[in-house]
């Protein structure tokens, strides 16, 4: 029995600490990827493409397409494509991309076309910020909803005016990504802090040597690095899954004053407090009282609306709300109030105001 228990405490001794990764923490300076935009038409559509009443462009688009391919259009000629629709054509290069790769592209109608189920996407070039073009897109759309529509009813399932085309452009000019400059690089942590920064820099340094890394801010960390490529992909390939526990987070509420939706992390805490809050309903009803007047009044039977409003005050009890340790503690001391997400968010901005929850908050 003893054997056994000394053996459990070795395994609990021994097991790893949960950390996360670097990688997750930061990310290498110059390392990012970058997005594309582009114009372009999708043809093939069953009669749900763009009207040229509404949508003027498309003529023009669809007339400058068939210049370029060798259709002469006659001045004046009314062009009014049902088959055809004009889009926006967004990507997202990645780093290290190279001429030749392939990427998925986003199609979006930016007409009145209510579908471009079924459709093709012309070749479309895609500019990056610079405006210079980076790669080709085109190929089939796929959309992921569905429709139907018959006797002026219609039903619509997900979104059919946008869709994707997975490997649907070639990417023709490459970005040059450098790995830092000279014998360094900078990592650049995602959530700025001091104490996560400090940390980062102790475990480079007792994995690397000493004097490998350096915090140049609470954000940026200046590393130094092999200067041969083959070496130095090595090194951050190293790097990037040490093992470094961040510091722990500032506490934060989070409120959506829109939905009445509140998210708070683990660093919340409460004091012990009391609230009060009552609850006031107005209820308005609406009874239609028809007036008929006698067989030989020669009057008009009328309609007339009576409205009844009612106020009703709920009186507001006094809740003593404890102090709070951790998340589980102060989710089940703000169930104790019944009170709807509405009302907590007033509550919850009382509690802060005064310094009962010792939290910052966030309101979107």
């Amino acid at each position: 029995m003893k054997k056994l228990i000394c053996l459990l405490l070795g395994l609990l001794l021994s097991a790893p600490v949960l950390a996360d990764r670097l990688k997750d923490l930061a990310n290498i300076a110059g390392v990012r990827p970058n997005q594309l935009t582009g114009y372009g038409l999708v043809v093939g559509l069953d009669g749900t493409g763009d009207k040229n009443t509404s949508s003027p462009f498309m003529g023009q688009s669809l007339t400058n397409m068939l210049s370029q391919l060798g259709v002469n259009v006659p001045t004046g000629t009314k062009v009014d494509p049902k088959n055809a629709a004009a889009v926006v054509v967004t990507a997202t290069l990645p780093p290290f991309a190279r001429a030749g790769q392939v990427i998925d592209v986003t199609v979006s109608s930016i007409g009145d076309s209510k579908s471009l189920r079924g459709g093709t996407l012309i070749m479309a070039p895609l500019k990056g910020a610079d405006g210079q073009i980076y790669a080709m897109a085109q190929g089939n759309v796929v959309i992921g909803g569905a429709g139907a529509s018959s006797g002026g009813s219609s039903v619509v399932v997900n979104q059919l005016s946008s869709g994707r085309i997975p490997d649907g452009a070639t990417v023709e000019r490459e970005i040059p990504t450098a790995l830092g400059s000279g014998d360094f690089i900078r990592l650049e942590l995602v959530n700025g802090d001091f104490t996560t920064a400090e940390r980062v820099v102790q475990a480079i340094n007792r994995n690397f040597g000493s004097d490998t890394a350096r915090a140049m801010d609470g954000r940026t960390i200046q590393v130094r690095a092999p200067f041969d490529a083959n070496d130095r992909v090595q090194f951050l390939a190293r790097m990037e899954n040490l093992a470094v526990d961040p510091a722990e987070v500032s506490p934060l509420v989070i409120i959506n004053a829109r939905t009445g939706s509140i998210v708070m992390n683990q660093g919340v805490r409460l004091t012990p407090c009391a609230v009060s809050h009552g609850n006031l309903s107005v209820t308005v009803s609406n009874t239609p009282q028809v007036s008929q007047p006698n067989p030989l009044a020669q009057g008009r039977t009328t309609v007339t609306n009576q409205a009844n409003i009612n106020v009703k005050t709920d009186n507001g009890k006094v809740f003593n709300v404890p102090g709070s340790a951790n998340l589980g503690q102060v989710v089940n001391a703000l169930n104790a109030l019944g009170a709807t997400p509405q009302d907590l968010i007033s509550i919850l901005q009382a509690m802060k105001a005064a310094g009962s929850l010792k939290a910052d908050l966030q309101i979107i």
